[in-house]
């Protein structure tokens, strides 16, 4: 596999920087990768490369379209993105788009993964009826400002959670569910008890929150459960 190369899109006049990993071989699928709070970080760089190893076609998306000084300057950087739901999912979507005109993702299956807020935009993308064939969402936020409407949603998900995540209660999976099911979705909803936010990120446990931890019974877990719904998505004809 090749190293990471840059690739520029834009929305709404913000010019964007993907990071696109090749697979050694004919790609089985397109990948958008949705990245943590942070945009591109050298844990996002390596799980880029490992979906490669897996024959996909991997465009790592941009939130912001600028340098992320620290954590603290990314959450201003994603209060402003998600304040507007319909910005936040055009930004999602643009990125989205960005893959489908990289030439060698013709004719591709689209499938999108994310960490953190990555995984809610993974979620947004469904709600928002995305061409996506199938996303995974890795430790992120189920909530969102518009729920999907009825049998709304195409796209098959697979949510890998940590139970002890106090950025997502429980009253907020169950209230995911019952949107999940509202929507109409084909939904997979893994959860590990005793384990918190960040769990696929060995850094976790350094960034001092009580909030975040690594676990790598649960990273291992969940990179399996990944594997195993993708190969189910690939091997199952599309809907006419």
């Amino acid at each position: 596999m090749s190293d990471l190369s840059p690739y520029t899109y834009r929305h709404a006049g913000t010019e964007l920087t993907g990071w696109i990993a090749r697979p050694v071989g004919a790609a089985r699928a397109a990948l958008v990768l949705f990245p943590t709070i942070m945009n591109i970080t050298p844990a996002i760089e390596r799980r880029a490369a490992m979906y490669a190893e897996l024959g996909f076609l991997v465009l790592v998306a941009d939130f912001y379209g600028e340098p992320v000084a620290d954590f603290e300057a990314s959450r201003g950087l994603a209060e402003a993105l998600r304040t507007n739901v319909k910005q936040y999912r055009g930004r999602i979507g643009a990125a989205i788009a960005a893959l489908r005109d990289v030439p060698e993702a013709e004719d591709l299956p689209l499938l999108a993964a994310g960490y953190c807020m990555g995984g809610q935009a993974v979620l947004e993308a469904a709600r928002d009826r995305q061409p996506l064939r199938a996303g995974v969402s890795f430790h992120g936020l189920l909530s969102t400002d518009s729920p999907a409407h009825h049998d709304s949603i195409a796209t098959r998900l697979l949510i890998c959670h940590g139970d002890a995540d106090p950025m997502v209660p429980r009253d907020q999976v169950l209230s995911f569910w019952e949107e999940m099911d509202h929507g109409g979705a084909d939904w997979h909803f893994h959860a590990y008890s005793g384990v918190r936010h960040g769990f696929t990120d060995p850094g976790s446990d350094a960034r001092g929150s009580d909030a975040i931890g690594y676990d790598a019974s649960a990273d291992r877990q969940s990179w399996a459960a990944m594997r195993s719904f993708f190969d189910d998505v690939l091997e199952t004809p599309s809907p006419a």
